[in-house]
């Protein structure tokens, strides 16, 4: 008994050393965090973006709406198997930066090979080893997404954490719009070809690994608690216990997963409107520049609305503007509504993601951040999975519009989940 009060003392003294370090590395982290997020989503936008890889796949498939979904079915499947193994791996570490340093290098790695297998192998040989290397890029973000969320909460109080997003995004979409441009312009021009798209996406892994080193700067704290070390099987059966001792999170991730399935016509938005204009590189490098710019400016709103007013709301609008924009993509034409829609659908996709990365680190105890990560993630991949294959399903038997009326569905019940039974988190 005569050691508790001592054991309480060093607790509290080592949660105030450690917030005291946060607080004086705070400007130097957040800089570094602005570089590393400004350079890495910069290049990934150019990976992930609804336009060059959606349209690389369907030309080396010839044709085939359903490889697109399956493609990137197949990346999301990856980013579903790996969260839970990134919390295992760092929940007891009081240093998480050189596990994220191994999935990153590897992430990239997989970037590398994609551009590669442009230059050197026929159509039919990149397809394959495209959606290979999908799913070793899915495998290693999922764990990424886990170890870089965590890393951010540690070193960036709540209240900084919108402003950061916000810049961070604001920076890489200035980036992202600009080189956007010039990859479909001078790299894919009026006939893409194989080629073009390779060298589109060795200049996302060059800025990705340039982003990557900035994190050697980082100065990360150690906090007085983690989690003991558990096997994984041990720490899954803790799962249901943690969900019952709080509803909200729960109700939470489930909702995210319903609203993310809307990401099923991502791919289709940039294939439908080809089908009138053209999947020129002009096109193709237009709505990838109001998409990724469009982005780029919500950011500042979006980090700011979240500072003052919660990520809850910026989830709630996020999701709003997501269904004008596909509803208006259904019932306009031309190539000016079309940018329009695209501007709508890239400031959606920035809020939703921002947001619903950020409410997840608003939950719980500190303790247990990487495992309702992981949680929230693996849900959220579930249904990033199952997406693309029933939005290509959908849209090789039924067409886009079935794919885009599906997609409304699944973000209306989601944000109305998230409405009406989790309430803001910071109170």
């Amino acid at each position: 008994m005569s050691e508790t009060p001592k054991n309480r003392f060093a607790q509290k003294h080592g949660e105030q050393r450690y917030q005291i370090q946060i607080q004086r590395d705070l400007t130097r982290n957040f800089i570094i965090h602005l570089g590393h997020g400004m350079l890495g989503q910069t290049g990934f936008r150019l990976l992930m973006a609804p336009t060059f890889l959606p349209a690389y796949i369907l030309l080396l498939s010839g044709g085939s709406e359903l490889m697109v979904g399956v493609a990137l079915s197949v990346n999301a499947l990856g980013m579903m198997l790996t969260p839970l193994i990134g919390a295992n791996l760092i929940e007891h570490r009081k240093r998480v930066l050189p596990v994220g340093f191994l999935t990153g290098g590897a992430m990239r790695a997989s970037v590398l090979l994609i551009a590669l297998s442009g230059f050197f192998l026929d159509s039919e040989a990149a397809l394959i080893a495209i959606i290979f290397c999908l799913l070793f890029f899915g495998l290693f973000q999922g764990m990424q997404g886990v170890i870089f969320n965590f890393l951010m909460s540690k070193v960036i109080p709540v209240s900084k954490r919108g402003r950061l997003t916000g810049l961070r995004n604001f920076l890489a979409g200035v980036t992202s719009a600009g080189v956007a441009w010039v990859g479909g312009h001078y790299f894919l021009g009026d006939d893409p070809t194989a080629i073009g798209y390779s060298w589109i996406f060795l200049l996302a892994f060059v800025l990705t690994s340039v982003g990557l080193a900035l994190l050697l700067l980082i100065r990360e704290p150690e906090p007085p608690t983690v989690q003991r070390k558990q096997n994984l099987r041990d720490r899954l059966q803790d799962l249901p216990q943690l969900l019952r001792d709080d509803p909200a999170f729960t109700r939470y991730f489930l909702a995210r997963s319903l609203a993310t399935m809307g990401r099923m016509a991502m791919p289709f938005y940039i294939l439908y409107a080809g089908q009138s204009l053209g999947l020129t590189g002009q096109l193709l490098g237009m709505v990838t520049f109001a998409f990724t710019l469009a982005g780029t400016v919500s950011n500042l709103v979006w980090g700011s609305l979240a500072d003052r007013s919660g990520f809850r709301l910026v989830f709630l609008l996020s999701i709003a503007m997501w269904v004008v924009a596909t509803l208006l993509l259904i019932f306009s034409s031309g190539v000016f509504l079309t940018v329009v829609v695209f501007i709508g659908i890239g400031a959606a996709v920035q809020g939703f993601q921002n947001s619903s990365q950020n409410l997840t680190l608003e939950f719980g105890v500190r303790d247990d951040l990487p495992i309702r990560i992981a949680i929230a993630n693996t849900a959220s991949e579930v249904a990033g999975t199952i997406g693309p294959l029933l939005g290509g399903l959908l849209a090789a038997y039924f067409g886009y519009l079935s794919v885009f009326i599906c997609s409304i569905c699944f973000l209306v019940i989601g944000g109305a989940v998230v409405r009406f039974y989790v309430p803001e988190p910071r109170r």
